[in-house]
């Protein structure tokens, strides 16, 4: 027995910092439900489910997160965005009754103490936002929320079409460092769907 395994439950007791505990993600047999959640919102739209090698990488983030979010990012017009917002969303609330709270960038400006709030945060276009200016205050909202992540077990789920050199213009080295700590990155390569 660890000699501070007892100390964890008096540290909380006395309002001390403690590691927050992860969200883990296990479902089972991910890649058929996330291309079942695709058929059924893609066939809403009236389209078909291309499937993308990247899709497979998806399917191995739901059946094992290892406590880490997604940041999905590339190529515009690959299913990154549909992915989060519907299908994604639709499994996490169906198999494992969590709630993902998905936010368009100019609303992540807009409330960014909303944002900040949820648990399960889902950031769609990241790197499209202007600096956040309340009351003549400037923020930069996405580096909070990726700290906030880090330091309180928040589960967090982004889409971008930047890359790392852009990611790193837009946030700085120590953003895009938390990044990588709390997501599993996976790059869409694809032609766009949209063409």
């Amino acid at each position: 027995m660890n000699e501070f395994q007892g100390i964890y439950e008096e540290m909380k007791l006395h309002q001390l910092k403690v590691p927050s505990n992860k969200i883990s993600i296990q479902i089972p047999g991910a890649k058929d439900i996330l291309k079942n959640a695709m058929e059924y919102f893609l066939g809403m739209e009236g389209k078909k489910l291309v499937w993308l090698p990247e899709y497979d990488k998806v399917s191995d983030w739901l059946e094992n997160n290892e406590g880490r979010g997604l940041f999905l990012y590339g190529n515009c017009g690959t299913g990154k965005t549909f992915m989060t917002r519907y299908a994604i969303t639709a499994i996490l609330l169906k198999y494992l009754r969590l709630v993902v709270s998905s936010f368009d960038m100019v609303d992540v400006n807009k409330t960014p103490e909303i944002v900040l709030q949820k648990r399960i945060i889902c950031l769609d276009d990241t790197g499209t936002e202007d600096i956040s200016v309340r009351y003549g205050e400037k923020r930069s909202i996405v580096p909070e929320i990726l700290d906030a992540t880090e330091k309180y077990g928040k589960l967090l789920i982004m889409t971008s079409n930047l890359g790392a050199e852009d990611l790193i213009k837009k946030y700085g080295n120590r953003a895009f460092d938390r990044i990588l700590a709390v997501t599993k990155r996976i790059e869409f390569n694809g032609k766009s769907f949209r063409d």
